[in-house]
Protein backbone atom coordinates (compact mmCIF):
# COMPACT_ATOMS: atom_id res chain seq x y z
CA UNK A 1 0.00 0.00 0.00
CA UNK A 2 1.57 3.24 -1.09
CA UNK A 3 1.40 6.44 0.93
CA UNK A 4 -1.61 8.53 0.07
CA UNK A 5 -3.17 11.79 1.23
CA UNK A 6 -6.54 10.08 1.13
CA UNK A 7 -8.17 8.69 4.23
CA UNK A 8 -8.46 4.95 4.66
CA UNK A 9 -11.52 2.75 4.88
CA UNK A 10 -11.32 -0.12 7.38
CA UNK A 11 -13.59 -3.11 6.70
CA UNK A 12 -14.02 -5.80 9.34
CA UNK A 13 -13.26 -9.14 7.67
CA UNK A 14 -13.00 -11.52 10.63
CA UNK A 15 -13.48 -11.71 14.40
CA UNK A 16 -11.68 -14.23 16.62
CA UNK A 17 -13.66 -15.06 19.76
CA UNK A 18 -11.66 -18.01 21.09
CA UNK A 19 -9.89 -16.38 24.05
CA UNK A 20 -11.68 -16.48 27.41
CA UNK A 21 -10.04 -13.38 28.90
CA UNK A 22 -8.59 -10.02 27.84
CA UNK A 23 -6.57 -10.05 24.62
CA UNK A 24 -3.40 -8.16 25.56
CA UNK A 25 -1.23 -8.43 22.47
CA UNK A 26 -1.45 -9.19 18.75
CA UNK A 27 1.39 -9.61 16.25
CA UNK A 28 1.86 -10.56 12.60
CA UNK A 29 4.80 -12.60 11.33
CA UNK A 30 6.43 -11.71 7.98
CA UNK A 31 4.56 -14.60 6.30
CA UNK A 32 1.18 -13.49 7.66
CA UNK A 33 0.74 -15.72 10.69
CA UNK A 34 -1.18 -13.90 13.43
CA UNK A 35 -0.35 -14.42 17.11
CA UNK A 36 -2.74 -13.42 19.92
CA UNK A 37 -1.87 -13.38 23.63
CA UNK A 38 -4.41 -13.30 26.43
CA UNK A 39 -5.07 -13.09 30.13
CA UNK A 40 -6.37 -16.66 29.83
CA UNK A 41 -2.67 -17.73 29.97
CA UNK A 42 -2.61 -18.89 26.33
CA UNK A 43 -1.08 -17.69 23.09
CA UNK A 44 -2.75 -18.70 19.84
CA UNK A 45 -1.54 -18.81 16.24
CA UNK A 46 -3.75 -18.19 13.21
CA UNK A 47 -3.49 -18.62 9.45
CA UNK A 48 -4.76 -15.33 8.01
CA UNK A 49 -5.59 -16.94 4.67
CA UNK A 50 -8.67 -18.59 6.20
CA UNK A 51 -8.29 -17.69 9.92
CA UNK A 52 -7.95 -21.31 10.94
CA UNK A 53 -5.92 -22.03 14.07
CA UNK A 54 -2.52 -23.60 13.41
CA UNK A 55 -1.87 -27.16 14.58
CA UNK A 56 0.84 -25.92 16.99
CA UNK A 57 -1.72 -23.68 18.72
CA UNK A 58 -2.48 -22.95 21.49
CA UNK A 59 0.89 -22.35 23.10
CA UNK A 60 0.46 -23.24 26.78
CA UNK A 61 3.33 -22.60 29.15
CA UNK A 62 2.60 -19.49 31.19
CA UNK A 63 0.90 -19.78 34.56
CA UNK A 64 -0.46 -16.22 34.66
CA UNK A 65 -1.56 -13.33 32.45
CA UNK A 66 0.36 -13.12 29.12
CA UNK A 67 1.25 -9.47 28.48
CA UNK A 68 3.07 -9.47 25.16
CA UNK A 69 3.86 -11.53 22.07
CA UNK A 70 6.27 -10.69 19.27
CA UNK A 71 7.78 -12.54 16.29
CA UNK A 72 11.44 -12.76 15.42
CA UNK A 73 12.41 -10.93 12.20
CA UNK A 74 12.19 -14.15 10.15
CA UNK A 75 8.99 -15.25 11.87
CA UNK A 76 10.34 -18.63 13.00
CA UNK A 77 10.34 -17.83 16.73
CA UNK A 78 7.63 -16.23 18.85
CA UNK A 79 8.47 -14.60 22.18
CA UNK A 80 5.92 -14.21 24.97
CA UNK A 81 6.16 -12.75 28.47
CA UNK A 82 3.91 -12.92 31.48
CA UNK A 83 3.06 -11.97 35.03
CA UNK A 84 4.63 -15.31 35.97
CA UNK A 85 8.03 -13.66 35.41
CA UNK A 86 8.93 -15.82 32.39
CA UNK A 87 10.03 -14.85 28.90
CA UNK A 88 9.43 -17.88 26.67
CA UNK A 89 10.70 -18.42 23.12
CA UNK A 90 8.58 -20.78 21.00
CA UNK A 91 9.24 -22.59 17.74
CA UNK A 92 6.33 -21.34 15.62
CA UNK A 93 6.14 -24.45 13.42
CA UNK A 94 6.17 -27.09 16.17
CA UNK A 95 4.87 -25.07 19.12
CA UNK A 96 7.73 -26.34 21.30
CA UNK A 97 9.68 -24.18 23.76
CA UNK A 98 13.07 -23.01 22.54
CA UNK A 99 14.14 -21.21 25.71
CA UNK A 100 12.83 -19.74 28.95
CA UNK A 101 14.36 -16.64 30.57
CA UNK A 102 13.71 -14.89 33.90
CA UNK A 103 14.99 -11.69 35.46
CA UNK A 104 16.91 -12.32 38.68
CA UNK A 105 14.01 -10.84 40.68
CA UNK A 106 11.57 -13.25 38.96
CA UNK A 107 9.06 -10.41 38.87
CA UNK A 108 6.50 -9.89 36.10
CA UNK A 109 7.89 -9.25 32.60
CA UNK A 110 5.76 -6.66 30.81
CA UNK A 111 7.31 -6.36 27.36
CA UNK A 112 9.82 -8.02 25.02
CA UNK A 113 11.27 -7.20 21.59
CA UNK A 114 13.68 -8.91 19.18
CA UNK A 115 16.65 -7.08 17.69
CA UNK A 116 16.28 -6.60 13.91
CA UNK A 117 19.49 -8.61 13.35
CA UNK A 118 17.84 -11.59 15.15
CA UNK A 119 20.72 -11.99 17.61
CA UNK A 120 19.09 -10.65 20.77
CA UNK A 121 15.87 -10.09 22.62
CA UNK A 122 15.27 -7.43 25.26
CA UNK A 123 12.73 -7.59 28.08
CA UNK A 124 11.34 -5.04 30.55
CA UNK A 125 10.09 -5.94 34.01
CA UNK A 126 8.24 -4.70 37.07
CA UNK A 127 11.62 -4.88 38.84
CA UNK A 128 12.52 -1.63 36.95
CA UNK A 129 15.26 -3.36 34.94
CA UNK A 130 15.87 -4.06 31.29
CA UNK A 131 17.52 -7.37 30.33
CA UNK A 132 19.33 -8.22 27.08
CA UNK A 133 19.45 -11.92 26.11
CA UNK A 134 21.52 -13.76 23.50
CA UNK A 135 19.16 -15.97 21.47
CA UNK A 136 21.84 -18.34 20.17
CA UNK A 137 23.57 -19.04 23.49
CA UNK A 138 20.39 -18.54 25.52
CA UNK A 139 22.25 -16.46 28.09
CA UNK A 140 21.91 -13.05 29.73
CA UNK A 141 24.19 -10.54 27.99
CA UNK A 142 23.61 -7.68 30.42
CA UNK A 143 21.08 -6.17 32.75
CA UNK A 144 20.52 -2.41 32.51
CA UNK A 145 20.07 -0.51 35.78
CA UNK A 146 17.34 1.57 34.26
CA UNK A 147 16.80 4.20 37.00
CA UNK A 148 13.22 4.39 35.79
CA UNK A 149 11.94 3.97 39.37
CA UNK A 150 8.88 2.27 37.87
CA UNK A 151 7.88 -0.76 35.81
CA UNK A 152 9.51 -0.95 32.38
CA UNK A 153 6.48 -1.33 30.09
CA UNK A 154 7.95 -0.35 26.70
CA UNK A 155 11.15 -1.15 24.82
CA UNK A 156 12.41 -1.32 21.24
CA UNK A 157 15.61 -1.69 19.21
CA UNK A 158 16.69 0.82 16.60
CA UNK A 159 16.45 -0.65 13.05
CA UNK A 160 20.22 -1.24 12.96
CA UNK A 161 20.18 -2.97 16.39
CA UNK A 162 22.62 -0.39 17.78
CA UNK A 163 20.46 1.19 20.49
CA UNK A 164 17.57 0.26 22.77
CA UNK A 165 14.87 2.62 23.99
CA UNK A 166 12.86 1.90 27.13
CA UNK A 167 9.84 3.62 28.63
CA UNK A 168 8.29 3.30 32.07
CA UNK A 169 4.98 3.67 33.82
CA UNK A 170 6.18 6.91 35.44
CA UNK A 171 6.46 8.61 32.04
CA UNK A 172 10.20 8.74 31.28
CA UNK A 173 12.07 7.52 28.21
CA UNK A 174 15.71 6.36 28.09
CA UNK A 175 18.16 5.40 25.34
CA UNK A 176 20.75 2.63 25.87
CA UNK A 177 23.73 1.27 24.01
CA UNK A 178 22.96 -2.25 22.75
CA UNK A 179 26.37 -3.11 21.29
CA UNK A 180 29.26 -1.98 23.42
CA UNK A 181 28.09 -2.51 26.98
CA UNK A 182 27.66 1.02 28.29
CA UNK A 183 25.67 0.48 31.48
CA UNK A 184 24.25 3.96 31.86
CA UNK A 185 21.54 5.59 29.82
CA UNK A 186 22.98 7.66 26.96
CA UNK A 187 20.13 10.15 27.20
CA UNK A 188 16.73 10.38 28.84
CA UNK A 189 13.66 12.57 29.13
CA UNK A 190 11.56 12.56 32.28
CA UNK A 191 8.42 13.94 30.68
CA UNK A 192 7.90 11.76 27.62
CA UNK A 193 4.24 11.23 28.58
CA UNK A 194 2.37 12.54 31.61
CA UNK A 195 1.25 9.71 33.91
CA UNK A 196 3.23 7.07 32.01
CA UNK A 197 4.55 5.62 28.77
CA UNK A 198 2.62 2.59 27.47
CA UNK A 199 4.54 1.53 24.32
CA UNK A 200 7.15 2.52 21.77
CA UNK A 201 8.18 1.46 18.27
CA UNK A 202 10.81 2.50 15.74
CA UNK A 203 10.21 3.35 12.11
CA UNK A 204 12.30 1.19 9.76
CA UNK A 205 13.56 4.40 8.09
CA UNK A 206 17.06 5.60 8.97
CA UNK A 207 18.72 8.85 7.91
CA UNK A 208 22.51 8.55 7.66
CA UNK A 209 24.93 11.47 7.35
CA UNK A 210 28.66 10.89 6.73
CA UNK A 211 28.57 7.12 6.21
CA UNK A 212 30.98 5.10 8.27
CA UNK A 213 31.79 4.38 11.87
CA UNK A 214 31.96 8.09 12.66
CA UNK A 215 28.72 9.04 10.90
CA UNK A 216 25.53 10.51 12.36
CA UNK A 217 22.35 8.47 12.24
CA UNK A 218 18.79 9.70 12.83
CA UNK A 219 16.01 7.34 13.87
CA UNK A 220 12.28 7.96 14.17
CA UNK A 221 10.44 6.69 17.25
CA UNK A 222 6.74 6.62 18.11
CA UNK A 223 5.55 6.48 21.73
CA UNK A 224 2.12 6.25 23.33
CA UNK A 225 1.01 7.20 26.80
CA UNK A 226 -1.60 7.70 29.45
CA UNK A 227 -1.95 11.36 28.39
CA UNK A 228 -4.11 10.21 25.41
CA UNK A 229 -1.31 11.07 22.98
CA UNK A 230 0.97 9.48 20.41
CA UNK A 231 4.27 11.29 19.99
CA UNK A 232 6.89 11.01 17.27
CA UNK A 233 10.53 11.62 18.20
CA UNK A 234 13.81 12.00 16.34
CA UNK A 235 16.83 10.35 17.93
CA UNK A 236 20.14 11.46 16.41
CA UNK A 237 23.28 9.53 17.37
CA UNK A 238 26.93 10.32 16.67
CA UNK A 239 28.40 6.83 16.30
CA UNK A 240 31.94 8.04 16.92
CA UNK A 241 31.28 8.95 20.54
CA UNK A 242 27.86 7.45 21.36
CA UNK A 243 26.44 10.94 21.76
CA UNK A 244 22.65 10.92 21.44
CA UNK A 245 20.14 13.75 20.98
CA UNK A 246 16.41 13.23 21.56
CA UNK A 247 13.92 15.69 20.05
CA UNK A 248 10.13 15.59 19.82
CA UNK A 249 8.91 15.94 16.25
CA UNK A 250 5.09 15.57 16.23
CA UNK A 251 2.18 15.07 18.62
CA UNK A 252 -0.78 13.05 17.34
CA UNK A 253 -4.01 14.13 19.02
CA UNK A 254 -7.40 12.51 18.66
CA UNK A 255 -7.79 9.70 21.17
CA UNK A 256 -10.11 10.36 24.11
CA UNK A 257 -8.39 8.02 26.56
CA UNK A 258 -5.07 6.37 27.37
CA UNK A 259 -3.31 5.10 24.25
CA UNK A 260 -2.33 1.56 25.19
CA UNK A 261 -0.22 0.73 22.14
CA UNK A 262 1.30 2.11 18.96
CA UNK A 263 3.21 0.55 16.07
CA UNK A 264 4.61 1.41 12.65
CA UNK A 265 3.66 -0.32 9.42
CA UNK A 266 6.51 -2.33 7.89
CA UNK A 267 7.20 0.41 5.35
CA UNK A 268 7.23 3.10 8.03
CA UNK A 269 4.59 5.23 6.31
CA UNK A 270 1.84 4.69 8.85
CA UNK A 271 1.32 4.41 12.59
CA UNK A 272 -1.55 2.56 14.25
CA UNK A 273 -2.61 3.30 17.83
CA UNK A 274 -4.99 1.48 20.17
CA UNK A 275 -6.79 3.17 23.04
CA UNK A 276 -9.10 2.69 25.98
CA UNK A 277 -11.54 4.91 24.05
CA UNK A 278 -12.35 1.63 22.21
CA UNK A 279 -10.86 2.81 18.91
CA UNK A 280 -7.85 2.12 16.74
CA UNK A 281 -6.54 5.00 14.67
CA UNK A 282 -4.21 5.06 11.68
CA UNK A 283 -1.94 8.07 11.14
CA UNK A 284 0.37 9.36 8.43
CA UNK A 285 3.78 9.16 10.11
CA UNK A 286 5.26 12.07 8.15
CA UNK A 287 2.48 14.60 8.79
CA UNK A 288 0.67 13.26 11.85
CA UNK A 289 -2.63 13.41 9.96
CA UNK A 290 -5.27 10.93 11.12
CA UNK A 291 -6.19 8.71 8.17
CA UNK A 292 -8.71 6.36 9.73
CA UNK A 293 -10.66 5.73 12.93
CA UNK A 294 -11.66 2.11 13.50
CA UNK A 295 -14.44 1.36 15.97
CA UNK A 296 -15.87 -2.05 16.75
CA UNK A 297 -14.70 -3.24 20.15
CA UNK A 298 -16.98 -2.82 23.16
CA UNK A 299 -14.19 -2.38 25.72
CA UNK A 300 -10.61 -1.02 25.88
CA UNK A 301 -8.46 -1.78 22.84
CA UNK A 302 -5.15 -3.01 24.20
CA UNK A 303 -3.08 -3.71 21.09
CA UNK A 304 -2.88 -3.49 17.32
CA UNK A 305 -0.60 -4.67 14.51
CA UNK A 306 -0.16 -4.22 10.76
CA UNK A 307 0.35 -7.18 8.46
CA UNK A 308 3.63 -7.15 6.55
CA UNK A 309 1.99 -5.65 3.44
CA UNK A 310 0.10 -3.07 5.56
CA UNK A 311 -3.24 -4.19 4.10
CA UNK A 312 -4.52 -5.87 7.25
CA UNK A 313 -4.82 -4.41 10.74
CA UNK A 314 -5.46 -6.60 13.78
CA UNK A 315 -6.78 -5.29 17.10
CA UNK A 316 -7.11 -6.96 20.51
CA UNK A 317 -9.34 -5.87 23.36
CA UNK A 318 -10.58 -6.43 26.88
CA UNK A 319 -13.80 -7.64 25.27
CA UNK A 320 -11.86 -10.90 24.65
CA UNK A 321 -12.04 -10.43 20.87
CA UNK A 322 -9.49 -10.05 18.11
CA UNK A 323 -10.76 -8.15 15.08
CA UNK A 324 -9.03 -8.18 11.69
CA UNK A 325 -9.66 -5.21 9.41
CA UNK A 326 -8.85 -4.74 5.72
CA UNK A 327 -7.43 -1.30 4.94
CA UNK A 328 -8.10 0.40 1.60
CA UNK A 329 -8.07 4.00 0.46
CA UNK A 330 -11.43 5.64 -0.21
CA UNK A 331 -10.67 5.63 -3.94
CA UNK A 332 -9.82 1.91 -3.90
CA UNK A 333 -12.97 1.21 -1.90
CA UNK A 334 -15.20 2.86 -4.50
CA UNK A 335 -13.36 1.09 -7.35
CA UNK A 336 -13.83 -2.24 -5.59
CA UNK A 337 -17.54 -1.57 -5.17
CA UNK A 338 -17.82 -1.06 -8.92
CA UNK A 339 -15.55 -3.99 -9.84
CA UNK A 340 -17.34 -6.42 -7.52
CA UNK A 341 -20.84 -5.24 -8.33
CA UNK A 342 -22.98 -8.03 -9.73
CA UNK A 343 -25.31 -6.59 -12.32
CA UNK A 344 -28.83 -7.92 -11.70
CA UNK A 345 -30.57 -9.56 -14.63
CA UNK A 346 -33.79 -7.63 -14.10
CA UNK A 347 -35.16 -8.14 -17.62
CA UNK A 348 -36.19 -11.67 -18.56
CA UNK A 349 -34.29 -12.98 -21.58
CA UNK A 350 -37.47 -14.20 -23.36
CA UNK A 351 -38.55 -13.36 -26.90
CA UNK A 352 -41.88 -13.70 -28.64
CA UNK A 353 -42.47 -15.47 -31.99
CA UNK A 354 -41.02 -12.49 -33.86
CA UNK A 355 -37.79 -12.46 -31.85
CA UNK A 356 -38.72 -9.33 -29.90
CA UNK A 357 -38.14 -9.19 -26.14
CA UNK A 358 -41.45 -9.63 -24.34
CA UNK A 359 -42.56 -6.85 -21.97
CA UNK A 360 -43.03 -7.87 -18.34
CA UNK A 361 -46.84 -7.57 -18.39
CA UNK A 362 -47.00 -10.30 -21.04
CA UNK A 363 -44.94 -12.89 -19.12
CA UNK A 364 -46.49 -16.21 -18.19
CA UNK A 365 -46.37 -17.61 -14.66
CA UNK A 366 -43.51 -19.89 -15.73
CA UNK A 367 -41.59 -16.94 -17.11
CA UNK A 368 -42.10 -15.06 -13.84
CA UNK A 369 -40.67 -18.10 -12.04
CA UNK A 370 -37.67 -18.12 -14.38
CA UNK A 371 -37.15 -14.40 -13.72
CA UNK A 372 -37.04 -15.00 -9.95
CA UNK A 373 -34.23 -17.48 -10.55
CA UNK A 374 -32.30 -14.91 -12.60
CA UNK A 375 -32.36 -12.40 -9.75
CA UNK A 376 -31.14 -15.11 -7.32
CA UNK A 377 -34.50 -15.51 -5.55
CA UNK A 378 -35.55 -18.81 -7.06
CA UNK A 379 -36.63 -20.11 -3.65
CA UNK A 380 -39.90 -18.19 -4.10
CA UNK A 381 -40.69 -19.64 -7.54
CA UNK A 382 -43.17 -22.28 -6.37
CA UNK A 383 -45.13 -19.75 -4.27
CA UNK A 384 -45.47 -17.36 -7.22
CA UNK A 385 -46.43 -20.10 -9.69
CA UNK A 386 -48.94 -21.77 -7.37
CA UNK A 387 -50.59 -18.37 -6.80
CA UNK A 388 -50.78 -17.75 -10.58
CA UNK A 389 -48.55 -14.67 -10.50
CA UNK A 390 -48.06 -13.81 -14.16
CA UNK A 391 -46.50 -10.70 -15.67
CA UNK A 392 -49.57 -8.54 -15.17
CA UNK A 393 -49.79 -9.41 -11.48
CA UNK A 394 -46.04 -8.90 -11.12
CA UNK A 395 -46.26 -5.38 -12.53
CA UNK A 396 -48.81 -4.50 -9.83
CA UNK A 397 -46.88 -6.12 -7.00
CA UNK A 398 -46.41 -4.23 -3.71
CA UNK A 399 -44.75 -4.89 -0.37
CA UNK A 400 -47.88 -6.31 1.32
CA UNK A 401 -48.52 -8.71 -1.57
CA UNK A 402 -44.95 -9.99 -1.34
CA UNK A 403 -45.37 -10.67 2.39
CA UNK A 404 -48.57 -12.63 1.60
CA UNK A 405 -46.55 -14.64 -0.94
CA UNK A 406 -44.13 -15.67 1.80
CA UNK A 407 -41.29 -13.21 1.05
CA UNK A 408 -40.52 -12.40 4.70
CA UNK A 409 -37.04 -10.86 4.27
CA UNK A 410 -37.25 -7.13 3.68
CA UNK A 411 -34.07 -7.22 1.62
CA UNK A 412 -35.61 -9.79 -0.74
CA UNK A 413 -38.82 -7.76 -1.07
CA UNK A 414 -36.80 -4.62 -1.84
CA UNK A 415 -34.80 -6.50 -4.50
CA UNK A 416 -37.95 -7.81 -6.20
CA UNK A 417 -39.60 -4.37 -6.28
CA UNK A 418 -36.44 -2.67 -7.57
CA UNK A 419 -35.98 -5.27 -10.29
CA UNK A 420 -39.64 -4.98 -11.32
CA UNK A 421 -39.20 -1.25 -11.76
CA UNK A 422 -35.93 -1.71 -13.62
CA UNK A 423 -37.38 -4.34 -15.97
CA UNK A 424 -40.39 -2.15 -16.72
CA UNK A 425 -38.56 1.11 -17.32
CA UNK A 426 -34.94 0.17 -18.11
CA UNK A 427 -34.67 -3.03 -20.16
CA UNK A 428 -30.92 -2.58 -20.39
CA UNK A 429 -28.71 -1.71 -17.40
CA UNK A 430 -25.75 0.63 -17.83
CA UNK A 431 -22.75 -0.56 -15.78
CA UNK A 432 -21.67 3.02 -15.11
CA UNK A 433 -24.84 3.66 -13.08
CA UNK A 434 -25.81 0.12 -12.09
CA UNK A 435 -24.93 0.71 -8.46
CA UNK A 436 -26.88 3.96 -8.23
CA UNK A 437 -30.37 4.40 -6.79
CA UNK A 438 -33.16 5.98 -8.79
CA UNK A 439 -32.13 9.49 -7.67
CA UNK A 440 -28.48 8.94 -8.62
CA UNK A 441 -27.16 8.36 -5.09
CA UNK A 442 -24.90 5.29 -4.67
CA UNK A 443 -27.16 2.54 -3.34
CA UNK A 444 -24.72 1.58 -0.58
CA UNK A 445 -25.23 5.06 0.94
CA UNK A 446 -28.95 4.37 1.47
CA UNK A 447 -30.41 2.58 4.48
CA UNK A 448 -31.99 -0.65 3.20
CA UNK A 449 -34.95 -0.08 5.54
CA UNK A 450 -35.77 3.58 4.89
CA UNK A 451 -34.09 3.95 1.46
CA UNK A 452 -32.78 7.32 2.62
CA UNK A 453 -29.18 8.56 2.83
CA UNK A 454 -27.72 7.40 6.14
CA UNK A 455 -26.62 9.98 8.70
CA UNK A 456 -25.50 7.53 11.40
CA UNK A 457 -24.68 4.22 9.65
CA UNK A 458 -24.19 1.19 11.89
CA UNK A 459 -23.36 -2.45 11.16
CA UNK A 460 -25.57 -5.19 12.54
CA UNK A 461 -24.61 -8.81 13.17
CA UNK A 462 -25.99 -9.79 9.74
CA UNK A 463 -23.21 -7.81 8.03
CA UNK A 464 -25.55 -5.13 6.62
CA UNK A 465 -25.28 -1.42 7.37
CA UNK A 466 -28.39 0.51 8.44
CA UNK A 467 -29.40 3.94 9.68
CA UNK A 468 -29.10 3.60 13.47
CA UNK A 469 -32.63 4.82 14.25
CA UNK A 470 -34.14 2.47 11.66
CA UNK A 471 -32.45 -0.74 12.79
CA UNK A 472 -32.82 0.22 16.46
CA UNK A 473 -36.53 0.71 15.86
CA UNK A 474 -36.67 -2.72 14.23
CA UNK A 475 -34.99 -4.29 17.27
CA UNK A 476 -37.10 -2.33 19.76
CA UNK A 477 -40.21 -3.84 18.19
CA UNK A 478 -39.02 -7.20 19.48
CA UNK A 479 -37.84 -8.49 16.11
CA UNK A 480 -34.86 -10.80 16.49
CA UNK A 481 -34.20 -11.57 12.80
CA UNK A 482 -32.30 -9.66 10.13
CA UNK A 483 -34.59 -7.35 8.12
CA UNK A 484 -32.53 -8.25 5.05
CA UNK A 485 -32.18 -12.04 5.31
CA UNK A 486 -34.71 -13.10 7.99
CA UNK A 487 -31.89 -15.05 9.67
CA UNK A 488 -31.87 -14.74 13.49
CA UNK A 489 -29.57 -12.06 14.90
CA UNK A 490 -27.35 -13.64 17.54
CA UNK A 491 -26.55 -10.25 19.05
CA UNK A 492 -28.28 -6.88 19.04
CA UNK A 493 -24.93 -5.04 19.11
CA UNK A 494 -24.65 -2.23 16.57
CA UNK A 495 -21.18 -1.10 15.45
CA UNK A 496 -20.73 2.42 13.99
CA UNK A 497 -19.61 2.21 10.36
CA UNK A 498 -17.40 5.28 10.50
CA UNK A 499 -15.66 4.46 7.22
CA UNK A 500 -18.96 4.53 5.31
CA UNK A 501 -20.07 7.62 7.22
CA UNK A 502 -16.91 9.37 6.06
CA UNK A 503 -17.55 8.34 2.45
CA UNK A 504 -21.14 9.59 2.62
CA UNK A 505 -20.07 12.90 4.14
CA UNK A 506 -17.44 13.42 1.44
CA UNK A 507 -20.06 12.58 -1.20
CA UNK A 508 -22.50 15.12 0.26
CA UNK A 509 -19.78 17.76 0.65
CA UNK A 510 -18.96 17.38 -3.05
CA UNK A 511 -22.46 18.63 -3.88
CA UNK A 512 -23.53 15.40 -5.56
CA UNK A 513 -26.06 14.41 -2.90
Amino acid sequence: MSRSNQHFVASLIHTIATHTSDVNSVAFSPDGTLATASGDKTVRLWNTADFSELTASPLVGHSYYVHCCTFSPFGTILATCSTDGKLILWDVKSGSKVATFQHSSKQSIRVCRFSPDSNYIVSGSDDETLALWDITTKTLVRSYNTCHDASVVACAFTPDSTFIVSGSSNGDLRVWDAKYGHGKALIYTLDCHDLGVTSCDFSPHIKVKDHGISGCVTYELATSGQDNLVKIWEITADLSCASVVLKQKLTLKGHEGTVDFCCYSSNGNFIASASIDKTVRVWDSSTGQQLCEVEGHTRYVTSCAFSNDSRLLASGSNDKLVMIWKLTTQEDCIVNLLDNYKEPQCALKTKDANGVHKPMDSWSTEEVGDWLGQIDLGQYRDNFVSNAIDGTELCNMNDKMLIDLGVAAMGHRNRILRCIKTAQNKPTVSRSVSNLSDNGIPDEYLCPITREVMKDPVMAEDGYTYERSAIQGWIDKGKDTSPMTSIPLKTKQLIPNRSLKMLIQNYLDSGKG
